[in-house]
């Protein structure tokens, strides 16, 4: 069996890594993957949950386990941990572990990039992101790497927060500052919600047209970013359709409405549907996170082991 921990992992994800397994996991899951429905339990200390998102494709099968433990404020340590865990295709029996909390970060920050490099316009050059968390911040710096940000406008529910994260950015070169929800929006060409909303964050008419949306942050039922009345005038598109219209951002909208206008964003990546038509045109890419890209992450890691040398088998 081969086992990575979350030093090694943590060592060897990058940006690059994940755009490209992440694109590779998109196309997969538009074409022959399967998908299994997410088991959501909870820990015994209060408020502690996790999750199991599982798939397989002709080359991998597994899962990976997250969980949110509040309580690790107090301890100093992060709330947040995942593990990838991949089975062999032959026999069923565990081929690998791999700790991946930081590696999650990418991963989901990989989604977004990917769906901007293709859904976005090529002129994006203003970002507003909807939160301040760890998250978040991956979001607007891979986001970064695939079109020419000029500035991003960090809008949050806490000041301090906000200029925290406008501070942070400073840190690795993005420019950026603190605005209200409104003018970020209406200033946008790219909009990012990385939270754990439960109620629009945004008015529609605040979004401008040519204006591309991610939405980063629902992924079980109840949780919401977006207004509803957006679908109905922008183009959708997702991460799998099935999950999408259940836990993620499309659980809101009329069914039957979206599942007719919903494209999974392999099927852009793959050249089997179109992506961004012209200028003018409103976007929406919704990630609810799909186990068959922690599956590609998991491979590609293992892979990257391998050719630096470092001894994973026990």
């Amino acid at each position: 069996m081969k086992y990575m921990s979350e030093v090694l992992s943590s060592q060897l994800i990058s940006h690059d890594l994940a755009f490209n397994a992440v694109s590779a996991a998109f196309i997969a899951a538009s074409e022959q993957a399967k998908l299994f429905p997410v088991v959501i339990a909870e820990g015994y200390a209060e408020n502690s949950v996790f999750s199991l998102k599982s798939a397989n494709t002709a080359e991998l099968v597994g899962w990976k386990a997250g969980s949110y433990w509040p309580g690790n404020i107090a301890k100093n340590i992060p709330c947040h941990a995942s593990t990838i865990f991949l089975l062999d295709q032959d026999t069923g029996r565990l081929d690998a572990v791999i700790e991946g909390s930081t590696v999650n970060a990418y991963r989901t920050a990989a989604a977004d990039a990917v769906a901007v490099s293709v859904l976005a316009r090529e002129d994006a050059n203003c970002l507003a992101i909807f939160g301040t968390g760890h998250q978040a911040f991956y979001e607007c710096v891979a986001v970064c790497r695939v079109r020419d940000i000029r500035i991003v406008l960090v809008v949050g529910r806490s000041d301090s927060k906000a200029q925290a994260m406008v501070e942070k950015l400073a840190d690795v070169g993005i420019n950026a500052q603190v605005r209200g929800a409104e003018e970020a929006c209406r200033a946008a060409d790219i909009i990012i919600t990385a939270t754990t909303a439960r109620a629009a964050l945004f008015s529609a008419a605040w979004v401008q047209a040519g204006t591309h949306i991610s939405a980063m942050g629902v992924d079980t039922k109840g949780k919401q970013e977006l207004p509803v009345s957006l679908f109905y005038k922008a183009d959708l598109y997702c991460d799998f359709t099935s999950q999408s219209v259940v836990i993620g951002e499309f659980q809101h909208g009329d069914k039957e409405m979206v599942i007719n206008k919903l494209t999974m964003i392999g099927e852009v990546l793959s050249g089997c549907a179109q992506g961004r038509v012209n200028n003018t045109d409103i976007t929406i890419f919704d990630s609810s996170g799909v186990a068959v890209q922690d599956l590609f992450v998991g491979k590609y890691l293992l892979n990257a082991a391998l050719d630096a040398g470092h001894a994973i088998e026990c």
